[in-house]
Parts: structure tokens; C-alpha cells; sequence
């Protein structure tokens, strides 16, 4: 008996991109194009760049700080794709991989977060054509800048279909997954705050309330806390939820959630996680340097206790940075969620190369017909047609 590794399974059960990889083999839309990327290098991430290489692409490829997984790269590298660096948490070092992803001056971009093209513009050069944006994260980045982009860039996490399948059902998942593997704790009668209520936020929320445990949720926009109320979630005071919080996980895609002066409100033996692209919602290095705090425990799995004088313990999960993919063998988000997005990922970026939208499409969602293509192909293999 063969042994197969996860990768191989990720692969195998990304049904949406296996098709689209066949057809690509057959219509080869990214014949001549260099497509560069920065996305987390994953078990799935791999299904996805081998799915533009079917399709003709060249592929210069980096990862995400501290979600970048040792096996994908290897994988990736011995399909012949090149992959600049590995993991790493250092953000100068990770932008010198950026750096060196768009001095190969690629014709189309697959940005999570915004960086590539935030980059770009200051060291723009002729060809490139346009690409996608996976995050709100990136989305809020670059839409101030769409006057100085001026060209397709299709925003992957504006489609419904990667707020409801992706964001609110499998990030919600994966956060409680992570949180127990990581953690190892007990969520049941646990009182955890969750900030912001966007479609990671209410997934969040919605899975660790199923997890037995007390749910407040903290938003800035009445709104959404208004929806939160009528949720069945308790919606009190930003400092109130904080300092009654057994665990607070953030959700926001804003800076500072989480600082410094937040200490004073900390119950003892509270967990901080940010589940955010960006690892500036809890503000790590402003809380470990802190003068309340004596002493640090570091631990295996990226936790990190900070002791502070009176006695009280504070603990945080990978310094801040996305813990869906943090720790050991991290997981991520299910197959089938990211099958789903990277399929609108593939079919986005063939959009783009066949020039089927232009510069008007600067930062905005999905094309509609591309999201009800790709419902259209999941619920076929669900319910074949007769």
C-alpha cells in the first residue's frame, strides 16, 4: 500500500479545481503570462497555483507571515514552481520576499492582503494587467488607491459565496478547531468576546456558542451589533465585554483592537487570539513590553504567557498572528470551503487574462456570472443532474 501525504488529500478532494485544472490543460488561458503570488502556502494553496500551471501559467509564488507550511513549498518546488522564502514571522523579511515576487514583473497578481500591489505602485513597471485581491483585509487597503491602480482587480472576498461558505461557516470552524488544538482548553460555560461581526465574526461566534460557551460580541457599527443582539449574542460595552472575557478572539481586519492599555482590564488567565489577516489587531509587542508585565513563559504550539506584576496571567496565541494556521500541523479552513474560493480564484484571474473585464472593474467583487458558474458546478457534483 502507498502512502499518500495530506497534500495528496487536499488535492483529491478539491473536485471544483480538478475540473477547472482539466479544462484548463485543454484552454491554457495563461499561455505567455507570469501570474506572482502572495498568498498562505497550505495543503489547498497548492491545489490552486497547480491549477493555474495547468493552465499555462509561469508562477512566482511567497507565502504569508507565519502561516507558511514547509511541505507546500516543497511540493510546489517540485512541480516546478518557484517559491521565494519560507516561513517566517519577521515583516521585513517577508516584504523582501514580496520584493522579490514582483521583480519577475508579473503580467497578473493573486494578492491576500494587499501587499503585492500596495508594492507595486511604488515601483510600478510595464505589463501588468490586473489580478485579485483575496481579503477584506486587502480590500479596505486598496480601495483609497484604485485611482492609481487603474486596472482589474477582482475582490475574491467580496463574493457572497466567500462570505458565507468561507468566511462565516469554515473560518468559524477553523478558529474553534485551532483554539482546541492549540490550546487544548475547554470552551464550555467559558465566557469568550469576539470582535467584529463581519462574516468571520459571526462564524466565530456561531461555533464556539455551539461549543457550549457564553458568546459576547464587540462591534463598532450598531448595526452589526444590533444584529448580534437579535443573534441570541449579548452585545455590552467594549470594556465591559473585555474585562469579563475568559477568551478574547479578534475579527475586525483593524489595528490596536487590543493594546497596552487593555491590561488593566484583563481578567486573570485570559487567551488572546486574533483570527485577522493582518497580525496588528492585538498589539503583541505593545503588550510584551508593557511595564505591568515581570516576566514571559513561552511554550510549545506558539503560546506565550506574559505575567504581570499584581499576579494576573495573560496568555497569547502565536504573538498575534492568524492562529487558524498557527501551531502544529495546522489545518486552515475545510477542503471544500477553499475549493469553493479558489475555484472563484482560477475563474477570476481567467477573467482578467481574457481581458472579459477592464480597468472599470478596479477593486470590486466578483463578477456575478462567475459566482453563479461556480455555485452552478459545486451543486452539480452534489446533485448530478438527471
Amino acid at each position: 500500500m502507498s502512502f499518500s501525504t495530506r497534500i495528496d488529500w487536499a488535492r483529491e478532494h478539491c473536485q471544483l479545481l480538478r475540473a477547472i485544472s482539466a479544462e484548463f490543460r485543454r484552454t491554457r488561458p495563461f499561455d505567455g503570462l507570469t501570474i506572482g503570488t502572495g498568498i498562505h502556502l497550505e495543503a489547498k494553496t497548492v491545489a490552486l497555483l497547480l491549477t493555474l500551471r495547468d493552465g499555462g501559467a509561469t508562477l512566482v509564488s511567497t507565502g504569508n507571515l507565519n502561516t507558511t507550511q514547509p511541505e507546500a513549498v516543497e511540493v510546489l518546488r517540485a512541480e516546478g514552481i518557484t517559491v521565494i522564502g519560507g516561513p517566517t514571522k519577521d515583516e521585513q523579511e517577508h516584504g523582501s520576499y514580496l520584493n522579490e515576487v514582483l521583480a519577475a514583473e508579473p503580467d497578473l497578481i493573486l494578492d491576500n492582503g494587499g501587499d503585492l500591489f500596495a508594492r507595486y505602485l511604488t515601483r510600478p513597471y510595464a505589463g501588468l494587467v490586473g489580478g485579485t485581491e483575496e481579503t477584506t483585509s486587502g480590500r479596505m487597503r486598496l480601495e483609497p488607491l484604485r485611482g492609481q491602480l487603474r486596472r482589474p482587480i477582482l475582490v475574491i472576498n467580496d463574493s457572497p459565496i466567500k462570505q458565507f461558505a468561507e468566511n462565516e461557516h469554515a473560518v468559524g470552524q477553523s478558529a474553534l478547531e485551532s483554539f482546541l488544538r492549540l490550546t487544548n482548553r475547554v470552551t464550555n460555560g467559558e465566557q469568550v468576546t469576539v470582535f467584529g461581526y463581519g462574516a468571520c465574526g459571526r462564524g466565530i461566534a456561531a461555533n464556539f456558542c455551539g461549543a457550549y460557551a457564553r458568546v459576547s460580541v464587540v462591534d463598532i457599527d450598531p448595526v452589526a451589533r444590533l444584529r448580534a443582539h437579535l443573534d441570541g449574542f449579548s452585545t455590552p460595552a467594549r470594556d465591559t465585554a473585555v474585562a469579563d472575557a475568559d477568551i478574547i478572539i479578534t475579527a475586525t481586519g483593524a489595528r490596536g483592537v487590543l493594546t497596552a492599555g487593555d491590561l488593566p482590564l484583563l481578567r486573570d488567565g485570559v487567551i488572546l487570539a486574533n483570527s485577522g489577516h493582518f497580525p496588528a489587531e492585538i498589539d503583541a509587542e505593545g503588550l510584551i513590553g508593557a511595564g505591568q508585565v515581570t516576566g514571559l513563559r513561552e511554550y510549545a504550539d506558539d503560546l506565550l504567557t506574559l505575567e504581570l506584576a499584581d499576579g494576573r496571567r495573560v496568555h497569547l496565541i502565536a504573538r498575534g498572528h492568524m492562529f487558524n494556521l498557527a501551531g502544529p500541523r495546522p489545518l486552515g479552513n475545510s477542503i471544500e470551503s477553499m475549493d469553493l474560493g479558489f475555484a472563484l480564484q482560477a475563474r477570476c484571474l481567467e477573467a482578467v487574462a481574457n481581458r472579459s473585464v477592464d480597468a472599470t472593474s478596479c477593486v470590486v467583487p466578483v463578477p456575478g456570472r462567475i459566482d453563479a458558474a461556480i455555485a452552478r458546478s459545486y451543486l452539480d457534483r452534489k446533485y448530478p443532474p438527471a
